[in-house]
């Protein structure tokens, strides 16, 4: 059966699940902030969509103003419900995630961080601990050349892994590995499958890289087509297997690859449930999403304001509906694809993730 050739319980799932998206934005209940705490990092990744360097022209916002912007939302949120999750950057080069993190845990906020694993030793991973860290995603691109290539580090592979190994012991911390695929490491997907597993790594998603940022110089990081069917193969065969738990990320309808390649059929969370602070304050959805989609920021805004009476572009989003969305059967299942997948400027669509599984189909003669 093609992709885009859906049996009718499928139809029909989707179809009910269309009534729960709805009613998701309806409540827009707020359960997830992401806080861009630095734009500084240890790496150079050629796929690095927010272009951040070793020495950022934005400075580290105070923690203090980032916890005041918190405070706004008391009475919209609940503390214990409410997971806020630090990146970057590369969150862990600043020095305070300690004593940031403690005043989180003491507020009732459960917090983690996504880290390239390049500083999370033994010692750091303790004090992290003990400040009620609760979560923690490692990137791990492929193998060790692959992995180096993308992250521009000889060293970054193992230290990564190093970290991976680390935390997946830690029975009080829920942690997962989070793989970019491209062309250069799709063809090892099965041999870091295994790799993963050997680690003793339970969760793993798997994202394509969208192109914005330094990811619009390199083609390579984009699947070809081919390739593009043939990760939702295999990410399907990997789930059949129940070894290790794969999703694929959170963009894109993949027609009747729904429910089979994550735990929920296809929605965008952004501005929805998930709302995210930037390195200069700004209000967004998530940290991808910039220019025409910044909502307000902390330094003028209430946070709980912007929040409750924002966001209109993420709630209604007829206007998506314009160039290959204008006509397409699937635009009530879909919506125009996940927003960080919209050009920032013009809002057109980068790239739709059903026309190129179904180029995927022809060249494979599918």
């Amino acid at each position: 059966m093609t992709v885009s050739r859906l049996p009718f319980k499928k139809k029909l799932a989707l179809n009910l699940f269309r009534k729960y998206r709805k009613n998701e934005t309806r409540l827009h209940q707020l359960n997830y902030i992401l806080w861009e705490c630095t734009l500084i990092c240890n790496l150079n990744c050629i796929h690095c969509g927010s272009d951040c360097k070793k020495d950022a022209v934005v400075k580290d916002m105070p923690a203090a103003d980032f916890l005041k912007a918190i405070d706004q939302l008391h009475g919209i949120v609940n503390p214990n419900d409410t997971m806020i999750v630090l990146t970057g950057g590369e969150a862990l080069v600043r020095k305070d995630l300690e004593q940031i993190g403690a005043s989180l845990y003491q507020r009732g906020f459960p917090w983690g961080l996504v880290s390239n694993g390049m500083l999370l030793n033994s010692q750091r991973l303790d004090s992290l601990l003990k400040s009620g860290l609760r979560a923690v995603t490692i990137s791990l691109d492929g193998l060790e050349e692959s992995h180096n290539w993308l992250r521009g580090s000889n060293t970054s592979f193992s230290n990564a892994l190093n970290a991976i190994k680390r935390v997946v012991g830690i029975t009080e911390l829920k942690s997962d590995v989070v793989s970019c695929v491209n062309q250069k490491n799709f063809h090892e997907l099965e041999l870091l499958k295994e790799l993963l597993i050997e680690a003793g790594v339970k969760e793993w998603r798997i994202f394509t890289v969208f192109p914005v940022g330094r990811a619009l110089q390199h083609s390579e990081l984009q699947l070809e087509p081919g390739e593009f069917k043939a990760l939702f193969d295999f990410i399907k065969k990997t789930r059949n297997e129940r070894r290790i738990k794969l999703n694929y990320g959170c963009e894109g309808f993949l027609g009747n690859y729904e429910g089979e390649v994550r735990d929920n059929f296809f929605i965008c969370r952004a501005g929805i449930n998930i709302a995210s602070i930037l390195a200069d304050g700004s209000i967004s959805a998530c940290p991808n999403l910039r220019d025409n989609f910044i909502q307000g920021n902390i330094y003028r805004d209430d946070f709980a304001a912007v929040w409750q009476n924002g966001y209109k572009v993420f709630r209604d989003k007829s206007w998506t509906k314009t160039g290959i969305c204008a006509d397409c059967d699937f635009y009530k299942f879909c919506e125009g694809n996940g927003m960080h997948l919209r050009d920032e400027k013009t809002g057109e669509l980068l790239f739709c993730h059903l026309k190129r599984i179904e180029e995927g189909e022809k060249s494979c003669g599918t």
